[in-house]
């Protein structure tokens, strides 16, 4: 007779299949069975037609990459540890020493961050471009270009870009070259909601799964999402080679917020367009930052080219408010949360000095509120604004 220990990890019981129920099964693995030495040899991970390393991919996340490449419209999409992980796994795959990237002056931080000293270090270098003129990008395309950032809206000042204008630059730039520039763009303001990525003629979706897939707040994740078999076995390749796993449970929890993306989208837009309107009316506010609101930048390429405007909004407030009233603003706030990150349930608040972001100029007051509008009742979200609004002076 087997001793207890094996009897209890080798136990024959196999539960009956038919099984079937709204949330999807969480698989834990990094070890997986093989039949045999035939199938050890043979099983492939990459088209997802078998299962060999818990790091290459369980029916668990073989889901959620589906269900993700198909909100985005696209067929193939890996998932990254985080948004800026993501990112980095684009950059990684596709640039090589003695390449440059160009990235839009108002993209996310980090990613600009990350062109500055790892890119760099490697010989891989960027350039920033004036995303509201395609012109501009245009003039910024050398013969070492190969890759090409877009991001929709632009972070922080959510300044809306006219991407089909912009790819269409690059696909003229593409003409007669050997190693053809990819665009890719920072979807995770759009989520695969307010706009679909690959009518703009973009090769790679990428999206911080952080936000709004997952909903709670809770989650750390990313998905790079394309349309090309041959771009994305680069991308797979690579994702394969740095190790970039990401953890069942969490998985489980972007799955189970996936059904209610459009709800809460939606819910959250709503929210934020009936603040900005109302803050855009207030004294001391000199301008509000949201696609949605006339006079916002890039606000006639939103109504043209989206379908909602997600939960940000920037203010801007008068150049004669000192930053430390705009700070104090900051913290009379009681309903918002000090907090980075956005499209959870809570509502948040971060101020930003433009100006150490950005290389164009930037003609407001330097430092400006960046609000993120949760699922709190907008009454009360509206009242501890107006409260804050008096530590202004």
């Amino acid at each position: 007779m087997e001793g207890l220990s094996t009897r209890l990890i080798h136990h024959p019981y196999r539960a009956p299949d038919g099984f079937e129920a709204a949330p999807v099964a969480v698989h834990k693995a990094s070890t997986v069975f093989f039949p045999n030495v035939a199938a050890l040899r043979t099983r492939r991970w990459q088209d997802k037609s078998g299962y060999t390393y818990g790091l290459h991919g369980t029916p668990t996340t073989f889901t959620l990459e589906q269900r993700l490449a198909a909100l985005e419209g696209g067929r193939h999409c890996v998932l990254a540890p985080s948004g800026l992980a993501a990112i980095a796994l684009v950059d990684l795959a596709l640039l090589r020493s003695g390449d440059e990237v160009l990235i839009p002056d108002n993209a996310y931080g980090p990613s600009l961050a990350l062109a500055e000293h790892e890119l760099a270090a490697w010989g891989i270098a960027h350039r920033r471009y004036d995303p509201l003129d395609p012109d501009a990008l245009a003039a910024a395309i050398t013969p070492r270009t190969r890759l090409v950032w877009l991001e929709a809206a632009g972070s922080v000042t959510l300044e809306f870009p006219d991407g089909p204008a912009l790819v269409e630059v690059v696909r003229r730039a593409n003409v007669g070259r050997a190693r053809p520039i990819v665009t890719a763009l920072d979807d995770t303001w759009g989520a695969g909601v307010a706009y679909q990525p690959f009518e703009w003629g973009v090769d790679i979706a990428m999206q911080a799964l952080t936000k709004y897939a997952s909903g709670g707040a809770d989650v750390l994740m990313g998905a790079v999402v394309t349309r090309d078999d041959r771009l994305h076995q680069a991308l797979l390749m690579t994702h394969m080679r740095l190790g970039l796993g990401v953890g069942a449970n969490d998985v489980e929890a972007v799955l189970r917020g996936l059904p209610t993306l459009a709800l809460r989208y939606r819910a959250q837009d709503r929210a934020a367009r009936a603040l900005a309107r109302w803050l855009a009316r207030q004294p001391r506010v000199a301008r509000v930052l949201h696609p949605a609101l006339p006079g916002s930048p890039g606000h006639e390429h939103w109504k043209r080219l989206a379908r909602g405007a997600a939960a940000l909004l920037t203010v801007v407030f008068d150049d004669d408010v000192r930053p430390e009233r705009v700070d104090a603003f900051c913290d009379a706030l009681r309903v918002f949360r000090l907090g980075y990150s956005w499209a959870g349930p809570v509502s948040l608040c971060v101020p930003y000095d433009v100006p150490a972001l950005r290389q164009r100029p930037w003609p407001h007051a330097p430092r400006v509120v960046r609000l993120a509008i949760g699922l709190e009742d907008v009454a009360d979200l509206r009242a501890d604004l107006a409260q804050a609004l008096r530590a202004l002076g």
